[in-house]
């Protein structure tokens, strides 16, 4: 039976790891979280004491952390890099959204050691995550891609071979930038309806069937009431919290000042969700964003 070490546990990687259990692979699952361990042994995964104990003799490795310094303190840093206790032959799926600078070394030192590393960032959301149907953007070699390519089936819709190392992060990078715009000028025209006396979701529904129709609208309506299922109707939470999406946004200003690419739109966004953080929302769903819009008496 192939085993694999999952390392970080939180609202997309507890998820990802139940499916992989669920589909016969043997998972060793770690995280700081006692509750999140406590929620991967319900759903079939073996829970390891350490990351260490996790990766020892694991096939594939797969990492879901919040950020660059995160990833290389696991794997190269700290006190005990796990690129000191994975078997060579192994293969590192790491799935955070980080720098690509960050990803391609890495990547680099695990080559030292015989190990495999690809950047596997995921874009889908939480629901995405829960139904196995997340689009993963693959960084690295095309042998590794395919080594990697059975798990990826069994958590993700869409599996992307983006280029070589790092250029996962670079394409998640433009996606969540995108999304963002996205996201600003749906809450921007749903808002203005609004302050004009039209219904939301009537107007939703137009914009859907007309040429202004994006994902953000189609599937993640930011207005509450509108779609049930979205986290606009349940006060916001869950989903892509805010934090996130300032992360991300920070990422992408990165890799567009070191390729001197002009982003306009990208830095009206990032001070529109910068501004928003700081008021409070870092901890609700980005398409909360559609309250920075609002007067306070319309808020719901």
């Amino acid at each position: 039976m192939t085993t694999v070490a999952f390392i970080g546990l939180g609202n997309m990687g507890g998820p990802m790891a139940a499916n992989l259990a669920k589909a016969g692979f043997n998972v060793r699952a770690f995280d700081l979280s006692k509750d999140t361990l406590e929620a991967a042994r319900s759903h079939g995964c073996e829970v390891a004491a350490s990351a260490s104990d996790a990766a020892t003799d694991a096939d594939f490795i797969i990492s879901m952390l919040p950020a660059g310094q995160h990833v290389r303190g696991l794997f190269v840093e700290g006190d005990a890099p796990l690129f000191d206790v994975i078997k060579q032959g192994a293969l590192v799926i790491d799935s955070s959204t980080i720098d690509a600078d960050t990803a391609r070394s890495v990547a680099a030192a695990g080559a030292e050691k015989g190990i495999g590393f690809i950047d596997a960032p995921v874009s889908g959301g939480v629901g995405g995550a829960q139904a196995g149907t997340l689009t993963f953007i693959v960084g690295g070699s095309a042998e590794q891609f395919e080594q990697a390519r059975p798990l990826l089936d069994v958590m993700g819709k869409n599996i992307f071979h983006a280029g070589d190392h790092g250029a996962g992060q670079v394409a998640k990078a433009c996606n969540n930038m995108l999304l963002s715009i996205l996201m600003a000028g749906t809450c921007e025209a749903i808002n203005m309806g609004v302050k004009n006396g039209l219904d939301p979701a009537v107007l939703s529904d137009i914009m859907k069937q007309s040429s202004g129709g994006n994902w953000a609208l189609n599937v993640y309506n930011p207005y509450p009431g509108v779609m049930e299922n979205a986290p606009a109707s349940k006060g916001y939470q869950g989903g892509f919290l805010v934090d996130l999406m300032v992360k991300d946004l920070g990422l992408a200003m990165d890799v567009s000042q070191q390729s001197a690419s002009p982003v306009p739109m990208g830095s009206a966004a990032r001070a529109l969700f910068t501004q928003h953080k700081a008021n409070g929302n870092g901890r609700f769903d980005f398409s909360s964003l559609m309250q920075f819009y609002q007067d306070k008496e319309g808020r719901a």
